[in-house]
């Protein structure tokens, strides 16, 4: 059996091509003597200028023709003075700047805009404006989402008597330090030798690897000469052949000998285009699929072999019944992480499992490397499979909602969330922050035409606003429905301003119950506790959008139907819940969890 190692499924292997930066000497290197001289030759034209009259591009004009080049239209952040040069190349090139409220919220934008459009990118300042960043791209490193991180910095030639410059932490390299833990690659462009190919390195390394990368701008660089033409070179990766062939005919073996495959569909393959191909296998071999809740919509809740969300004892019955009844589960582009497994609810045996992802590759219990997911997912689809057509159980498809209101009904959160799956239709994405909100959404029925986004991983509470504003900069035309708890819009709410601004119309469901109720089903208290706002009224604070306050099943009905009809602004319901009123899927989960605390 073909067991070589590959950088895709290694750690190790993975650091040495992709992440290693190298580190700024105390002592200067003759390249950077040399780049004294260059730095002062600056040009005020823009990067395509510079590339059609053939001269020497300057760092961050090359820097910017690059990521043009990936396809980035708009780019996410706030100024500071360390990256100011950059900011004004940045205003003369194509490429638009979406000034945000707070760093944390640009970045969460980032990440937004990079699950609709395929990647992102955010520019901050030095240190304040770095550290103030790390939670959101720990996020999307956490949950595979290409954020492309440009971190202005102290210029070289101000470094040499080691001040204590304002906003440094310990050294210089501290914030660059940082980030090399959060994310795939990055590098310090202080060297006009070497910025280019480091440039290069990582924006391939977060496309090849779906996760962000940091590139730290010293300000006196930013102007500052290539010293040489420069080309940029690919890199082509390809499945060992071996190892793919052996692999495949494994999988294929499983599959013809079993009695009731199915499919358990991951993020990854939202985040590497695989939807028709695993599409392709499913129908082709009439194979039942069902999702993780980070892989929620990855393929069409419509589809006749779609059969819901697996995630343990938090999903429904009949699907974790029928999942974890299969003799041959085949998880592609899977993270099993705790949510996703329903805090370790799940039962899924590894010898009835083919295991499928971007970094690794296991069969029953037989690993494979050098195998990429795409290369694996097609050869399986053009291999010949013969599994027994298993039936779908007529249970496990959810009936469509029909919700009749009653005038003077308390909203509760399931005829809330009744409305809301009614309400979704096409060229909506839905995007559920961390909470109650997160575990109802799962029931949600995300059709063909319909997204669903959250941080069901990582889960940091904050994500959705801000990251409806990423989405709505990548896809005017895709209207955000949000769905978030009282505590979660405490923390990001005030970037509706930046919608207010660039005329963005999501729709803000506030579900107001008071506090963290997902924590007083685990641990009661006062802790969990927040003060209660006039959240219909924040329109009046930021000079646009329209307020809803709902207390009843007739103000919910009036109100969202009001907010459907409101396309010019954001609209922002504030519903009235008990506090201690949950999601059918909070229930089952928190009945779980509390023996174990």
């Amino acid at each position: 059996m073909a067991k070589r190692k590959s950088p895709q499924s290694s750690t190790t292997a993975r650091k040495k091509t992709a992440t290693n930066s190298s580190k700024t000497s105390k002592k200067r290197s003759p390249a950077e003597k040399s780049s004294r001289t260059a730095s002062k030759r600056t040009s005020k034209t823009t990067a395509k200028q510079r590339a059609n009259n053939g001269k020497l591009q300057t760092i961050g004009a090359y820097l910017i023709e690059r990521l043009q080049h990936y396809g980035l239209k708009d780019m996410f952040g706030i100024p500071g003075d360390y990256s100011l040069q950059f900011y004004g190349m940045l205003e003369e090139s194509p490429i638009r700047v979406i000034g945000m409220t707070r760093e944390d919220c640009a970045g969460y934008a980032a990440d937004g805009y990079a699950r609709v459009h395929g990647l992102g990118a955010v520019c901050v300042t030095y240190c304040v404006g770095g550290l103030s960043l790390c939670n959101s791209i720990a996020g999307a490193y956490a949950e595979k989402s290409p954020v492309i991180v440009i971190g202005g910095a102290p210029g070289m030639d101000e470094r040499h008597a080691d001040p204590l410059l304002h906003h440094r932490v310990k050294d210089f390299d501290t914030q660059r330090e940082v980030f090399e833990k959060i994310t795939v690659a990055t590098a310090s462009l202080d060297d006009p030798l070497t910025a280019f190919r480091e440039i290069d390195r990582c924006l391939e390394a977060a496309v090849r690897f779906k996760r962000p990368v940091y590139l730290e701008l010293p300000r006196d660089r930013v102007q500052t000469e290539g010293l040489y033409p420069h080309t940029p070179k690919s890199e082509a990766h390809s499945s060992d052949k071996d190892a793919l062939r052996e692999a495949v005919e494994d999988a294929s073996e499983l599959i013809n000998n079993c009695k009731r495959p199915v499919i358990l569909a991951g993020v990854e393959i939202h985040r590497f285009g695989l939807r028709e191909d695993v599409l392709a296998l499913a129908e082709k071999n009439k194979i039942p699929m069902s999702a993780t809740l980070l892989g929620k919509s990855v393929v069409s809740e419509k589809h006749p072999l779609y059969l819901g969300v697996y995630e343990g004892a938090m999903g429904r019955e009949t699907v974790r019944k029928y999942v974890e009844d299969s003799d041959c589960v085949i998880l592609l582009g899977t993270f099993m992480t705790d949510i996703n497994l329903g805090i370790y609810t799940a039962h899924l045996d590894p010898g009835r499992c083919i295991y499928a992802t971007s970094e690794k590759l296991r069969i029953q219990h037989h690993h494979f490397h050098d195998v990429l997911l795409p290369d694996f997912i097609r050869g399986l689809s053009k291999s010949k499979l013969k599994p027994p057509k298993r039936p779908m159980p007529k249970a496990t498809k959810t009936k469509p909602t029909s919700f009749d209101p009653v005038p003077d009904a308390k909203v509760s959160v399931k005829r809330l969330f009744e409305l809301i799956d009614q309400t979704l239709g096409d060229g909506m994405v839905a995007i559920a922050d961390v909470g109650d909100s997160l575990f109802a959404a799962s029931d949600l029925s995300i059709h063909k035409h319909t997204q669903f986004i959250s941080p069901a991983y990582y889960t940091s509470m904050g994500f959705a606003i801000p990251a409806a504003v990423g989405v709505q900069v990548a896809n005017k035309d895709l209207r955000p429905l949000v769905l978030v708890g009282d505590g979660a819009f405490q923390m990001t709410c005030l970037e509706l301003s930046t919608a207010v601004r660039h005329g963005f119309n999501p729709i803000v469901i506030v579900a107001n119950n008071k506090g963290y109720t997902t924590e007083r089903f685990l641990q009661d208290g006062p802790f969990n506790d927040i003060p209660n706002w006039n959240y219909h009224r924040l329109p009046d604070l930021l000079g646009g959008g329209w307020g809803f306050e709902v207390h009843t099943e007739g103000d919910l009905d009036q109100a969202l139907s009001a907010a459907l009809a409101n396309r010019d602004a954001f609209s922002l319901l504030n519903v009235h819940l008990d506090p201690l009123d949950i999601s059918p899927a909070l229930k089952r989960l928190t009945d779980r969890l509390s023996k174990r605390i």
